[in-house]
């Protein structure tokens, strides 16, 4: 099982995944292929996603029984505890605090 899902992304990216994946709701795209596929597609979103962000999720023989990639700003980052991957937070930019 993969999934992608994209903010703030350009038509022709959104487009182009949904030549290789069922896009099951807005910016969320759904599909099954192998490492080799999964790589090329996440490739592609690398080269489209300008100055939006995406995650990319897939099942995998971990702890959590999943693995994932981010790409872009976003408050959600990647973190590793203990060998688990876990997302951590930075906080709200509010507009008077420097």
């Amino acid at each position: 099982m993969l999934v992608i899902v994209l903010e703030n992304a350009p038509p022709r990216l959104r487009g182009r995944l949904a030549i290789w994946l069922l896009e099951v709701r807005a910016g969320v795209y759904v599909g099954n292929y192998s490492r080799r596929v999964r790589e090329v597609i996440w490739e592609q979103v690398g080269q489209g996603i300008e100055d939006g962000n995406a995650v990319m999720v897939w099942r995998a023989n971990t702890e959590s029984g999943f693995e994932f990639e981010t790409l872009g700003a976003n408050r959600r980052v990647p973190a590793e505890i203990d060998g688990v991957r876990l997302v951590s937070f930075f906080p709200e930019a509010t507009g008077g605090d420097l």
